[in-house]
């Protein structure tokens, strides 16, 4: 029954090393499907062909050894596969047709790791000033003639689709040659979103994914993973906060937490909580801390570089109105001015804010005096919103606990 129950696994994620461009990330996602599906059919086989009495302790045992088994030989599979490739093996001949921004961005793309093993032979574009980009081969009449006289296994075409008597012509090309063809949606210059392509009747869509956490199970798994780390961590809390609670007190007068309105889930603002690291001052609304900022405390310091000071909002998570992970929520001030001057600023507030998130164990953490740091902060932000999973949220608090013993360089 084992074997049947893994021609199921087999069936539906046979993909798993035909696909050249998947993270680890998403192949311990995979392997959590792949193990509970082979799970769930065993079951369902036992109950049915069986009798015996079942034994669960070795049933949790075997999936907890198939769990690890399976995903160690996935990941080390594609890591050799990677290697494999990057040696010039396994590769796969291409041609990208137009070499406008578009096109331009997928050549990078695939040409960024070699380990995805393409080997782009020829870029085509009707376009003349385009003709010092790498691989530039000719003008568009000249793919048929290039396609036949050399052996390539797929065209990319990123030509508008407004011209599509030329795009007909070049997937006529490719059938006749018996190349893999590929249209790269023009749209792709404005919109950095992953779709799925549906159908209504014979029509094809495409559908703009929402972000994963918009799915009712994946915002239930985050929600009680986030509820039960912050209740232990409000449990232990006293062990933090009695001695913490007396150095900021000695350090200076004043409360023990700061408490600030911060943007958070839908733009709707909320009271954050942290532990006060400056001297009560009237500016800690408008003003954001900067290396050697006078209203700095010693232990306020201290605080700071070891992120000690952002533990109060494990409240905030138990509350519903923090993540663990997510953006880094931002002082209203800071949401009405950035909102007016960085595109996509606002998608940050599609998921709630977190005690840590993406961009900072990326190394943006800390004042933002140049407007580039936060277009760097947002472009993380939005990038995690749609690209969520578990398994990352798992990576990014290992990070964030690997980078506060080190001690923080931007934690001001």
């Amino acid at each position: 029954m084992m074997n049947v129950s893994y021609m199921a696994v087999s069936y539906f994620f046979s993909d798993i090393h035909y696909r050249r461009v998947v993270f680890a990330d998403r192949v311990a996602l995979q392997v959590i499907k792949a193990v509970s599906l082979h799970a769930v059919v065993f079951l369902s086989l036992t109950y049915f062909l069986s009798d015996d009495h079942f034994d669960w302790e070795s049933f949790g045992k075997f999936y907890g050894f198939f769990c690890i088994g399976l995903g160690s030989w996935w990941i080390i599979s594609r890591k050799l596969l990677k290697r494999y490739r990057s040696l010039g093996k396994n590769y796969k001949q291409i041609v990208v047709i137009g070499a406008g921004p578009v096109g331009q961005k997928l050549i990078g793309v695939l040409e960024g790791d070699q380990g995805y093993g393409y080997r782009i032979v020829g870029v085509f574009d009707d376009n003349k000033n385009l003709s010092k980009t790498e691989f530039y081969k000719g003008t568009l009449d000249k793919v048929e003639q290039f396609v036949h006289d050399n052996p390539i296994d797929e065209m990319y075409c990123c030509i508008p689709d407004t011209d599509n008597e030329e795009v007909a012509k070049l997937l006529s090309i490719a059938e006749r040659n018996a190349v893999d063809f590929y249209y790269v949606p023009q749209f792709g210059r404005h919109i950095t979103r992953q779709f799925e392509l549906f159908s209504v009747d014979n029509v094809p869509v495409l559908q703009a994914r929402p972000n994963p956490l918009s799915l009712p199970v994946n915002a239930a798994m985050k929600r009680l993973f986030d509820f039960v780390v912050s209740s232990i961590m409000l449990v232990l809390s006293p062990l933090v906060l009695i001695p913490v609670g007396i150095a900021i007190k000695m350090s200076s007068p004043g409360p023990l937490f700061f408490k600030q309105r911060r943007t958070g889930l839908r733009g709707k603002a909320f009271t954050c909580y942290k532990f006060r690291t400056m001297r009560v001052n009237s500016q800690s609304d408008t003003v954001q801390a900067t290396k050697d900022d006078p209203r700095k405390t010693k232990v306020g310091d201290f605080l700071r570089k070891t992120s000690i000071d952002e533990l109060p909002q494990f409240f905030n998570v138990w509350r519903g109105e923090m993540s663990i992970v997510g953006p880094r929520p931002h002082m209203e001030q800071q949401t009405h001015t950035y909102s007016e001057l960085i595109d996509k600023y606002m998608l940050r507030h599609v998921i709630k804010p977190g005690v840590t998130g993406w961009a900072q164990v990326n190394g943006f953490r800390g004042p933002t005096d140049e407007l580039w740091k936060m277009e760097k902060r947002v472009e993380y932000d939005v990038w995690y919103t749609e690209n969520w999973n578990f398994f990352l949220d798992l990576k990014i608090i290992v990070l964030t606990v690997v980078n506060a013993i080190r001690g923080e360089q931007n934690a001001f």
